[in-house]
């Protein structure tokens, strides 16, 4: 003979899962040190553009860039915040990579244009100048992008 679980056994087995699902969520992110060092990279590269020699300039660019792309290929999509976890790629969401590539590309472009209206302006050094700026942007947005990712995985869990 079969022993089914009660009402109340399936009810508290259901809401030990969603209560694991939860946990497994609340690590989506990125860690602390990634936006602390993205910022930094993205003002030594502002101040290499005003200071260095251009061919300087255009290797520590690409110095980041290989850089960036080996840390970024392991956290991207805020799937890895902690060594403790690995959340899967359907929990985080699928854009969630694509979300974090566009505020970077968005980044950039906002360099770009900061630059081009500081030395406009006539300011002594406009990539630095523009570059600490993106940095405060890295800073306080970066946590946010990865909240609103966080916070859009909880959604897609409790409708599904």
């Amino acid at each position: 003979m079969t022993n089914y679980p009660s009402d109340a056994e399936a009810r508290l087995a259901l809401h030990g899962v969603e209560h694991a699902r939860q946990r497994v969520i609340e690590q989506i992110g990125m860690p602390w040190w990634y936006w602390w060092g993205l910022a930094a990279c993205w003002i030594g590269l502002g101040v290499a553009a005003d200071l260095a020699n251009p061919w300087v300039t255009l290797a520590a660019t690409f110095a980041f860039a290989a850089l960036h792309s080996f840390v970024s290929s392991r956290l991207l999509g805020g799937r890895q915040r902690t060594g403790d976890l690995k959340v899967r790629a359907e929990v985080a969401g699928r854009r969630a990579p694509l979300l974090i590539f566009g505020f970077l590309v968005g980044l950039g472009a906002v360099t770009v244009a900061a630059a081009l209206l500081a030395y406009a302006d006539g300011a002594g050094h406009p990539a630095t100048i523009a570059s600490a700026l993106v940095a405060v942007a890295i800073l306080l947005g970066g946590p946010r992008l990865i909240a609103a990712i966080r916070g859009d995985a909880m959604r897609r869990a409790a409708a599904g």
